[in-house]
């Protein structure tokens, strides 16, 4: 909270609406259902922080790559890696061969699936028959 400050927005909304959750609830009408929105937003403390603010963008995090950032990812690779049941030291180009390898099984599955002779739904109609 070092660059902004909460601004408290209030409108009225009602409580089936997406506001709903920001609505007091002592301020709802029974009849009509509106209560008053209370949103807190967040917006910078001066127009020196704004400055600051437009130059702490996410390409700009990513390019210069802090250590949490960078363990972050690692964790997060590592998790998505034993979902899949992988080694979590795979390169990326061994992690393509097994995707490939997982999706082709799966396509080959569901070839298999749509060979099979699906039951008629409906009977066939006689010539006697409206259509």
């Amino acid at each position: 909270m070092l660059f902004v400050r909460t601004r408290t927005l209030e409108f009225p909304g009602t409580v089936s609406g997406p506001w709903s959750r920001y609505i007091n609830p002592k301020s709802v009408d029974k009849e009509t259902g509106i209560g008053n929105v209370v949103y807190p937003r967040l917006v910078p403390k001066n127009a020196d922080c704004a400055v600051k603010l437009k130059e702490r963008t996410l390409t700009k995090l990513y390019n210069e790559r802090p250590a949490w950032l960078d363990l972050a990812h690692k964790k997060l690779d590592a998790a998505v890696a034993a979902a899949y049941g992988f080694p979590a030291d795979l390169t990326d180009e061994q992690i393509l061969e097994k995707l490939l390898a997982l999706n082709l099984a799966r396509a080959a599955e569901e070839v298999k699936a749509a060979k099979v002779k699906q039951p008629k739904t409906t009977r066939a109609k006689r010539e006697d028959e409206m259509i």
